[in-house]
């Protein structure tokens, strides 16, 4: 069988391109991930990918209705489309936060109900959850009522040592009962108590097969993998079961990893992507306007695109000029120029708009 560049034969080619021509919102994301992925880091993000769901961080319901809206929901008009996940447990208090998200003109509202950690469980909220299904099922009701934006679920495949698959299916039925039509499931248990949020990422198996099931058995919702996918390969296997993949820390310390999402999983050949070095030049420019817009300094943007140049000679250097607090008082334009004195730039690398 004849190959072609990449090293795959042609036929693999056009099962791949097959495969990847349904349409889906969810076909792609980037997970939510708290204190990561903020305004900066999906502003970084649609740099490298423009069709690509994105997920802000979790915004508790409180948060929000204590009057920090503008704190946890600015954002770019670039960084559709965009999700926002809410953290809660009240219908009346999911619901008005899920009207407060679609006036910010967010495109979906996700409800939590996979984070393990302690601090999400004393809110009452997060994979504990899983465990009161109709409660679930209230308050995604009451934000389906709400607004006009799609209502998510993102969820585990079970609690604790709970490894039933009648348990999730279960879940997911009488969840979709209220009208959510889209379930992301992480395809691990969250074990709630002996582990850290960083051990319930890595110790409780994966068990893709679960997930597969659900689609099969829901078949008429959208089921989105999400949990230990690492490579496009991976990706490409996923979809050829569900309707679509979320990735989280690998997307975020392998950034480039995007970069060709758009046209190898999207469909869409007509959204030029940019170079590692144009990439960070338009960055410079965000952290310039931010500094002018909002006082941003430019350590709390520069932090997400620490992955940018992996793999690449000079990379490390130039991570430490990026991270070198003792830089903080300069203006990110020094700073840049700097970082890039230690990798081999391109003589006609364009300078920040």
């Amino acid at each position: 069988m004849k190959e072609n560049a990449t090293g795959k034969n042609e036929a693999q080619d056009v099962d791949l391109k097959e495969n990847t021509c349904k349409s889906t919102p969810w076909r792609l994301s980037v997970a939510p991930m708290l204190d990561w992925t903020d305004k900066h880091c999906r502003f970084f993000h649609r740099l490298l990918t423009r069709q690509t769901l994105l997920y802000t961080e979790m915004v508790t319901t409180g948060g929000l209705l204590h009057g920090a809206e503008r704190r946890h929901l600015r954002m770019d008009e670039c960084e559709h489309p965009v999700a926002l996940q809410l953290g809660g447990s009240e219908a009346a208090e999911l619901a008005e936060c899920a009207k407060i998200g679609a006036r910010w003109g967010y495109d979906e509202i996700n409800l939590n109900c996979g984070c393990p950690s302690e601090r999400v469980q004393r809110g009452a909220f997060g994979a504990c959850l899983m465990a009161e299904p109709q409660l679930v099922a209230d308050g995604v009701k009451a934000m389906v009522d709400a607004v006009d934006v799609p209502v998510t679920v993102k969820h585990r495949i079970g609690i604790d040592r709970e490894e039933s698959y009648d348990f999730v299916r279960d879940f997911v039925g009488t969840v979709g009962m209220a009208g959510c039509r889209v379930f992301i499931v992480h395809a691990r248990n969250a074990w709630l108590k002996g582990l850290s949020p960083k051990e319930n990422r890595e110790i409780p198996p994966l068990r893709y097969e679960l997930v597969y099931r659900l689609k099969r058995d829901f078949p008429d919702f959208t089921i989105v993998l999400n949990g230990g996918v690492t490579t496009n390969e991976q990706i490409a296997e996923h979809l050829r079961h569900v309707d679509g993949v979320m990735l989280g820390r690998e997307a975020y310390h392998h950034p480039w990893i995007m970069s060709d999402w758009d046209t190898r999983f999207l469909g869409r050949n007509d959204t030029p992507g940019l170079s590692p070095d144009e990439v960070e030049a338009e960055m410079v420019a965000y952290m310039e306007r931010e500094a002018v817009e909002d006082g941003t300094p430019w350590s709390a943007i520069a932090r997400h695109m620490l992955g940018l140049h992996h793999g690449r000679r000079g990379a490390r250097l130039w991570r430490q000029v990026w991270s070198d607090h003792k830089l903080k008082p300069l203006p990110p334009r020094q700073v840049w120029e700097q970082a890039r004195s230690h990798l081999q730039v391109p003589a006609d690398m364009p300078e920040p708009a």
